[in-house]
């Protein structure tokens, strides 16, 4: 427990009592967890400063102990309250910016050993669980004055960015833009894929065309008319496929049309 023993050192001067000692540990404790003390007493003074240490004559009034904190980055106060009950003391913790209240009951002689008031090594006992109930019993006061300064802050930092963003004469950040993505070409194009991706497609089943021709098929497509017969097994021929259809034609289609028939004088070896 870094600093305890320099902070009882500065004051033993002032400890008669266990109740002194213990209000010594919880002293410190408000110390580690951020706040300075300003004073003693219920009301401000135009004197106060912010110290680690005690403030003079903290100690008068063994009946009841009063001190008073403030945020070191911040105007918060928060009053301390000791009150000693026989053998015991009621702690009492108060933020004045917003009222809110916490407390806790501490049994001296669980923690101070009143025959060894002046020699630090032994003065104390079990601290850790001192320690515990300050942090989850009285100090949640401070902890949330701590939460709204910084709820403030965040406020604030908001407000501030956005006027900025509002300045026709705002400076836009100079931090460089993000990286574009990469552009990966398509793998069944060039160059990746030879002829137009026709090789490495032959039946067309990305929508573009394969490679096994269908002359019936080139072109535009043809309503009604399927050149494939239908006496082919159904799935044998792809979607879309360019086909070269092998036996005879479908049913339904007319017979040859006059560009199909022989030339006059076919017959004629010399023609």
């Amino acid at each position: 427990m870094a600093g305890l023993e320099v902070l009882f050192t500065c004051v033993s001067g002032g400890i008669s009592c266990p109740q002194d000692a213990a209000v010594c540990f919880v002293h410190w404790e408000m110390i580690r967890s951020g706040l300075r003390c300003v004073g003693s007493g219920d009301v401000p003074l135009s004197t106060d400063k912010k110290s680690e240490l005690l403030p003079v004559g903290w100690s008068s009034n063994k009946e009841l102990y009063s001190l008073r904190y403030q945020g070191s980055d911040s105007d918060t106060q928060l009053l301390l309250k000791a009150i000693t009950v026989d053998s015991s003391l009621i702690f009492n913790l108060m933020n004045s910016s917003t009222q809110s209240v916490s407390d806790l009951t501490v049994n001296v002689s669980d923690h101070v050993d009143a025959d060894q008031l002046h020699t630090f090594d032994s003065v104390y006992k079990d601290l850790d669980s001192l320690s515990e109930k300050l942090r989850t019993q009285l100090l949640p006061a401070q902890d949330r004055a701590t939460g709204q300064r910084t709820e403030r802050r965040s406020r604030r930092e908001e407000e501030e960015d956005r006027r900025r963003r509002s300045e026709p004469l705002h400076m836009p950040s100079r931090r460089p833009p993000p990286a574009p993505q990469p552009h990966w070409p398509d793998p069944m194009g060039p160059p990746f894929g030879v002829g137009g991706g026709a090789d490495l497609d032959p039946f067309g089943t990305h929508g573009r065309g394969g490679m096994i021709f269908d002359p019936l098929r080139s072109g535009y497509p043809r309503s009604g008319f399927d050149p494939i017969p239908d006496i082919l097994p159904p799935g044998f021929h792809p979607p879309r496929a360019r086909y070269l259809p092998v036996g005879p034609l479908g049913r339904g289609i007319s017979g040859p049309d006059p560009d199909h028939l022989p030339p006059p004088g076919y017959d004629d070896m010399f023609m």
